[in-house]
């Protein structure tokens, strides 16, 4: 059996095995509700392959938000004629009525509590000629009288999140006000029995006879109720965004991606390990960081009479004599004596109020002080030095590779590049993996069949989501993630792929091409788009492109680096065997011109029980790219950190 049929098999054996735990019991039976709930899943239902015929019948509890509502009057009912009043032996008529209270109420309270009503009808009966006939009257009582409103029923599709269909709810309008249940949003938690449903190509609805929860909406402010908005606006709205279905496909998409890169890599023997994102140590030498500090409440403190002086005047000054003039205006006051000394006190604190305004306006309007680093002594800092968000976990992930063997860690990744792209924002998630006793090729050959695996588990745990896409966004990406799980992936050195590029002449490549300077995302995108037109793995790069830790080759001039690109997306993966080598990794550190106490943790590896090892890093957004068709990053992460944006 090769590798490509292996992972197939241990994808499909793990798909069958999540498949089973989320719809049988310990008991083998088929339980409908969810564990943790009373209620049903809307995927139970519209997901079965009778499309729920079979449960009909069956008294369910759905929960859920309105995704589209619609409200068909019925027919006004004419009421049967009331029956001829019976008399008593006496002759008094006798009307028949429900059994008395035990308590009753006096004629004066029912008089003062119909009192506006009787005079109502005394204005519209003596607004006539005085002998009206009853007809006229009746007409004129019917004119006032309030108007029930028409019974109703509601037609309202309902989804869970739990699946790309919704379930249609019918909802009578004596069990609840239509106006609450049919803005879009809503949130209802309903009882009732599921039956056939004849409209349109609904299987199945459910009959609700108990309304448990409503959730109203302000339609108004609610940013969903408007018409279907782009991808690009729902970023501002990251919290109500994955009401929507396209952005609620993408992340149940990105959670079996989670789910199946844990799954590959427990069943090929890695170990798990969570690697800090608060670090002291720059894993790539040069890369743009965020620092952590505690200090700039200490330096907030130190200048905020600085802040405040604003022309050469100080508002606490201002505000102390404000303080002042108002003391002296109410002993004036109090005095009765001098007029025209108050007036003046009026006057002169009305004009020092109007100062403080303007000053407390150009206060909120002027740029916070900035921080000068150069007075801050790391030494009082939390951590007693510099510290930073991790660029990367590898470093850290070598150390347990070289006492565990094969480990992996999945967790957020962050860079201050202060650029825009659609493919790099300031936190993305990173899948990293270490192998010890392994060289290139076999980490090469690793990330191949982790990016099979994952293209096969979406191919065949999320078959709904991926055909809801293909319509919403890219009708391609079934027939290329098929593509994907089959092709053999081609394997070119940097050398090779500049001739390759160097060949092109119906394209102009906006950075200059030429041996030793970095392959860009544009030449990369044409290797696996255009010459190839499938994933390329481009290896053997120039040692000055590639961070410090790669393994320097034989020739002195190229580094054991490999970046792997696919189709549509570009630079999906990259790894390396990196330097084991004391006295060549000590050369490299003073080649860049690196701190070398930063680093002496990493040498203490090589110093100890050295051995050769090679990793690599997946960029996880992109995967969702690749997957999806999306070309943004900040489409495929649930709350996206880029520059100048960190609403939520």
């Amino acid at each position: 059996m090769d590798s490509q049929q292996e992972t197939n098999t241990m994808a499909n054996t793990a798909i069958d095995t999540f498949t089973d735990a989320a719809t049988t019991t310990s008991t083998g039976m088929v339980s409908l509700t969810s564990k943790y709930s009373n209620r049903v899943l809307v995927k139970t239902i519209v997901e079965r392959d009778d499309g729920g015929v079979g449960l009909i019948g069956e008294r369910l509890v759905i929960g859920g938000w309105v995704k589209s509502s619609k409200e068909v009057k019925k027919e006004p009912v004419t009421p049967a004629p009331a029956p001829a009043p019976t008399s008593d032996d006496h002759g008094a008529a006798v009307a028949s009525s429900p059994k008395r209270k035990e308590k009753d109420v006096s004629c004066v309270e029912i008089l003062q509590s119909r009192i506006p009503f009787f005079r109502t009808i005394i204005k519209v009966l003596s607004g006539g000629s005085g002998g009206g006939s009853t007809n006229t009257i009746r007409e004129k009582l019917e004119a006032v009288l309030p108007k029930p409103p028409l019974p109703s029923t509601l037609f309202l599709q309902i989804s869970d999140g739990s699946s790309v269909a919704a379930l249609q709810v019918v909802v009578e309008s004596t069990l609840a006000s239509p106006s609450r249940l049919l803005p879009i949003g809503t949130c209802i938690l309903a009882e009732g029995v599921l039956d056939h449903s004849f409209q349109g190509n609904r299987v199945v609805e459910l009959k609700v006879d108990k309304i448990l929860h409503v959730g109203t909406v302000d339609h108004d402010k609610y940013i969903l109720s408007r018409k279907r908005l782009p991808l690009d606006k729902l970023r501002d709205s990251a919290h109500f965004r994955p009401r929507t279905t396209t952005v609620a496909s993408i992340m149940r998409i990105r959670s079996s991606l989670s789910f199946a890169t844990h799954t590959f890599f427990q069943n090929n023997g890695f170990l798990y390990v969570q690697v800090p994102i608060i670090t002291t140590t720059d894993a790539e030498g040069f890369s743009e960081k965020f620092q952590v500090t505690t200090l700039l409440e200490k330096a907030d403190k130190e200048e905020p009479k600085a802040a405040k002086e604003i022309e050469g005047v100080s508002l606490d000054n201002i505000k102390a004599a404000i303080k002042e003039k108002s003391n002296q205006v109410e002993e004036l006051k109090r005095s009765e004596s001098n007029k025209e000394a108050l007036a003046a006190a009026l006057q002169d604190l009305r004009k020092t109020n109007e100062i403080a305004s303007q000053l407390e306006a150009k206060e909120k309007t002027q740029p916070a002080p900035s921080i000068k680093t150069d007075k801050i002594n790391v030494s009082e800092d939390f951590f007693s030095r510099q510290t930073y968000l991790t660029v990367s976990g590898r470093l850290h992930l070598e150390s347990y590779a070289c006492a565990l063997g094969k480990v992996y860690s999945f967790g957020p990744r962050f860079r201050a590049e202060k650029k825009e792209s659609s493919k790099q924002v300031a936190e993305m998630w990173m899948v990293e993996a270490e192998i010890a006793f392994s060289q290139l090729e076999d980490v090469m050959n690793c990330a191949d069949d982790y990016f099979k695996f994952l293209c096969t588990w979406i191919v065949e745990n999320c078959e709904r989501d991926a055909e809801f896409i293909s319509r919403r966004i890219d009708k391609t990406i079934i027939d290329r993630l098929q593509s994907m799980m089959s092709s053999s992936i081609e394997k070119i050195t940097y050398t090779e792929a500049v001739k390759a590029l160097e060949k092109v002449t119906e394209k102009i490549f906006e950075a200059k091409l030429e041996w030793g300077v970095a392959l860009t995302a544009e030449h990369l995108s044409y290797l696996a788009d255009e010459i190839y037109k499938c994933p390329v793995i481009v290896y053997d790069y120039p040692k000055a492109v590639k961070p410090f830790y790669v393994r320097l080759n034989d020739d002195g001039n190229t580094v054991a680096a490999f970046d792997m690109v696919v189709p549509k997306v570009g630079k999906l993966i990259t790894g390396s065997q990196n330097e084991e080598r004391l006295n060549k990794l000590n050369t490299r550190i003073e080649e860049l011109g690196l701190p070398k106490e930063q680093y002496e943790w990493y040498l203490d590896l090589r110093r100890h029980g050295t051995v050769a090892h090679s990793g690599f890093s997946l960029g996880f957004e992109l995967m969702v790219l690749f997957i999806t068709g999306l070309i943004d990053v900040k489409d495929a992460i649930p709350f996206p950190r880029s520059l100048g944006k960190a609403n939520n």
